[in-house]
């Protein structure tokens, strides 16, 4: 059997199902093909025992703000597409072993909570958000849905020449980490730690390792719209998402394993699948990952050797070893959404279980639990190797402690 379309998706993660979505609402015929039975990637919810479980993204900003700039509620609005989101603020605490350290959504009062631990460190952050922060001013002014890679994005920028003014003195900065950034500006070693600390929770790495932009926008956003949960977790943002799709006539097929992109002649062809059927398309778009995309789904003659190889060895970072968890909410009143715990602050931030993420999404979202009950989530990385399923994973697993194989009791 053979299908046709002008695009094909592979994958229904929160990028393919953005690409996807936004293809079929300007007119392409779009099919996803996504291997599992359920939809959204790593940002999927599962159910057991009337709790919901939000396995993916737990931090949003602007979901419940008309005028944000985060390019997901730009997407849902261009799609016709709306969620509900609770804002909040404090966003959350952080556990360190100075103590405990709320964080706020606008930098005054977020240094006037670390004025206690660090006086001086609270004065050099400012001028490290000042550096930050006008980045993203210009950054902001530019819409994120009309940026592209190539020389198109050309018409974009000159049709916001304030923005393209402000952005001149900044080009430098745009290619620089934050790490680089921190050096010119902080000196205090307990708030670069932090900074270290804010970097790790938004791309697994240091801030040697985060480029400024990406940072520049969280900070920014985080002054300027409100920091929000969506209500359903992120479960919710990728129903929105497909209801987008097939409300422009694209076409979502679960359980739909992609065994290979079809190359001819250095064009693509469309996609063969696991049960042997192929779908035609001109273009195909993988959210895969870069080496399942050119390992498994192309074959090495598919790409220039010059430039298959250097790609493949792109260094990966720790993988993330979650929890998930049912709890009794009786005498845990006035709990905060988000914790992060560091161990040991001699240690690396990235040492596997040195650092470790909480998210309790039933304080904003009660609908998530039976009545009286949290969930929680909780994520530290832990490295790929030895978790395969195998005889290595039978060692692994034996000394780790089982939580929760019998019903759950909190």
């Amino acid at each position: 059997m053979t299908d046709s379309a002008d695009v094909i998706v592979i994958g229904s993660g929160l990028g393919g199902l953005t690409a996807a979505a936004l293809l079929a609402r300007y007119g392409k015929r779009v099919v996803v093909c996504e291997s599992h039975t359920i939809s959204g990637g790593a940002a999927h919810g599962f159910k057991r025992q009337g709790f919901t479980f939000d396995s993916g993204p737990s931090f949003f900003s602007g979901l419940s703000d008309p005028l944000s700039r985060n390019p997901l509620r730009q997407v849902l609005d261009v799609l016709g597409e709306t969620i509900t989101a609770v804002p909040y603020d404090p966003l959350g605490y952080y556990h360190l072993p100075e103590g405990t350290l709320p964080v706020y959504r606008r930098w005054q009062d977020y240094r006037e909570a670390i004025a206690p631990f660090s006086p001086e460190g609270a004065a050099q952050l400012g001028a490290f958000a000042q550096r930050l922060l006008a980045l993203y001013e210009p950054l902001r002014q530019i819409p994120s849905l009309g940026l592209r890679p190539d020389l198109g994005v050309l018409p974009l920028l000159l049709s916001h020449p304030l923005a393209m003014l402000k952005l001149l003195p900044q080009v430098a900065t745009l290619q620089q980490s934050v790490g680089k950034i921190l050096d010119q500006t902080v000196t205090d070693p307990w708030v670069r730690r932090l900074v270290d600390l804010e970097c790790f929770l938004l791309s697994g790495l240091t801030a040697h390792e985060t480029i400024a932009p990406e940072v520049a926008f969280v900070y920014g956003e985080r002054e300027t719209a409100p920091v929000d949960y969506p209500i359903g977790g992120s479960e919710a943002l990728v129903m929105a998402l497909v209801r987008g799709l097939k409300r422009w006539g694209g076409a979502l097929r679960l359980n739909c394993h992609v065994e290979q992109i079809m190359v001819q002649s250095g064009q693509v062809q469309g996609v063969r699948l696991q049960n042997g059927e192929t779908v035609t398309a001109p273009v195909v778009i993988s959210n895969a990952t870069l080496w399942d995309t050119y390992s498994q789904l192309l074959k090495p003659e598919d790409l220039p050797a010059e430039f298959r190889q250097p790609a493949l060895e792109t260094p990966t970072i720790h993988s993330f070893m979650h929890l998930h968890l049912g709890i009794r909410a009786e005498g845990l009143a006035d709990l905060a959404i988000h914790h992060v715990v560091l161990q040991d602050g001699a240690r690396s931030l990235t040492e596997p279980g040195n650092t470790c993420m909480i998210s309790i999404p039933s304080v904003l979202d009660p609908s998530l639990a039976p009545e009286g009950h949290h969930v929680i989530h909780a994520y530290t990385l832990e490295s790929w190797a030895g978790w395969q399923r195998g005889p290595e994973y039978e060692a692994q697993n034996k000394p780790r402690p089982r939580i929760c194989t019998g019903p759950w009791n909190g």
